[in-house]
């Protein structure tokens, strides 16, 4: 007995869900996630006035609610939630995909922190901080998306010219039809009065070019 016909796999079903191509955008996500960071706390910690540590971006016990570093890290990591949408929006372009991405982005970095710390975070404001930040970069991810595959797909001005020159002369020559119907009514309407007996001889000897040739009558002959 053969074996059973599989069903062909959807065109670029392979392609967009290769292991290997969901792996290289999240290794893509992940760094460009600490990448905007850094820039951010770097530039925070500058305009402070404070040093600059990597426990600012690993660790946890410095996003505290009772100092003022710890509310401008809180605040600076919600902002690189919100620069995160745009990589989203450049890298996934799908609306059904973001909160995967989102979530693992999230959990990759709990990972990091635990092992760069070697204990999970006790700061509630950290885990607050992280649901919030997650949420920002779904939702605003999912409505960057949609509205990107809602808009209207532009094949150049080429054709836009072309169509519209295309219309223009379409429309001249239904100008004209009309124009040449119009003459052609009047014309008839003007020979509306004659019998249509000479209704039909003139137009006879219209389409044949316009000749004819009068004939005299014989003083005994009636009108017919």
């Amino acid at each position: 007995m053969p074996p059973p016909r599989r069903r062909p796999p959807r065109p670029g079903a392979l392609s967009d869900l290769s292991p290997l191509k969901i792996m290289k955008k999240i290794v893509l996500l992940q760094l460009a996630y600490y990448a905007s960071a850094t820039v951010l706390i770097l530039f925070a910690t500058l305009a402070a006035g404070m040093p600059f540590d990597m426990d600012l971006i690993f660790g946890w016990d410095s996003i505290r609610g009772d100092t003022t570093i710890g509310y401008i890290l809180a605040l600076v990591w919600l902002l690189n939630g919100f620069v995160s949408v745009i990589y989203h929006l450049l890298l996934i372009s799908r609306s059904k995909l973001i909160p995967d991405f989102a979530c693992t982005l999230h959990f990759i970095h709990l990972c990091v922190t635990w092992l760069y710390t070697h204990s999970l975070p006790a700061n509630w404001l950290w885990w607050g901080l992280q649901a919030a930040s997650a949420a920002l970069m779904t939702f605003l991810g999912i409505w960057a998306c949609q509205w990107r595959e809602l808009q209207p797909i532009s094949f150049g001005l080429g054709g836009s010219s072309a169509a519209g020159a295309g219309s223009n002369a379409a429309g001249e020559s239904s100008q004209s039809q009309q124009q040449q119907g119009q003459g052609d009514g009047n014309a008839e309407d003007g020979l509306a009065g004659f019998p249509s007996r000479g209704r039909g001889r003139t137009r006879n000897l219209r389409d044949s070019g316009g000749e004819y040739e009068m004939v005299r009558m014989k003083e005994g002959d009636e009108p017919v």
